[in-house]
């Protein structure tokens, strides 16, 4: 795992913050969107970490973004951020956006050494996504295609690659400095793995960690419905922030309000 540690002034121990990034994404978009900085500041140490087999973190094939083992880096983060003699281990929370934001929601269900949740857009149900995104046809085709690539990486080969991001993604919006190491591709098992993929089936488990979730009102990535839905099911403690526009804006128009409030929930339940 390769990753950037923030640490605060001082020399602690610290509460701190394990964050991860969502699909394709790498540690380098935090330059943008400064989620660990405004943390940082706040007086935690931050842990942003990039995935297996993507970005600056070693693992092969390439471009596999299996959500499991991301799941699995969020927990080796944490035992990382234990380890350490600077770092307040009953004090320690997750932060995930998209992808990620789905990966803390069955993480903080299942590690009681995460104190506090902030979830952010993120994926709720990536079967009902897959259905949704594509018409019949083309799930018969997908899954013909994975069939196909199953077969072929069994008997040695390479495993196909698809293009992962559309032209009008947010990275494009990102300076160049942000889009260093981005996977611009992934596997085909990439695919089918998230279309299995369902990390809040267990939100209800989270409690009694504090959860917050940060939802756009207009998310047609994520689907603002999922969202809902799954809060719903969630239990005390919990928060709800939802901001106007679509699964970007999170990161741009609303970056403020939305590290403003992950900021204060962690600081509420971390530093108080």
């Amino acid at each position: 795992m390769r990753a950037w540690l923030y640490l605060p002034d001082g020399p602690g121990p610290h509460p701190a913050i394990a964050a991860g990034h969502g699909f394709t994404g790498v540690k380098e978009g935090f330059l943008h969107h400064d989620y660990p900085g405004v943390f940082a500041a706040a007086g935690f140490a931050v842990l942003a970490f990039d995935y297996p087999n993507s970005g600056a973190s070693d693992g092969t094939p390439r471009g596999e973004l299996d959500p499991i083992a991301q799941q699995r880096e969020y927990r080796d983060a944490i035992t990382f951020l234990v380890d350490r003699a600077d770092i307040d281990a009953e004090r320690i929370g997750i932060w995930g956006t998209s992808y990620g934001g789905g990966h803390v929601l069955t993480v903080g269900a299942v590690d009681r050494r995460a104190k506090c949740v902030v979830s952010q857009v993120p994926t709720i149900s990536g079967s009902r996504n897959h259905v949704r995104r594509n018409t019949p046809d083309a799930i018969r085709e997908k899954r013909r295609q994975w069939d196909e690539d199953r077969l072929n990486v069994f008997r040695g080969g390479e495993p196909g690659m698809v293009k992962a991001l559309a032209d009008d993604n947010m990275f494009t919006r990102m300076p160049p400095e942000c889009s260093v190491n981005l996977d611009t591709h992934v596997t085909l098992h990439t695919m089918e793995m998230y279309a299995e993929y369902e990390p809040a089936s267990i939100i209800e488990r989270i409690a009694p960690t504090p959860l917050l979730m940060i939802i756009a009102s207009d998310d047609d990535m994520t689907f603002t419905e999922d969202e809902l839905e799954a809060y719903a099911r969630a239990r005390e403690p919990k928060s709800l922030v939802i901001v106007p526009g679509d699964h970007r804006v999170v990161y741009f128009e609303e970056f403020e309000r939305t590290s403003t409030a992950a900021r204060d929930w962690f600081v509420e339940h971390l530093l108080k």
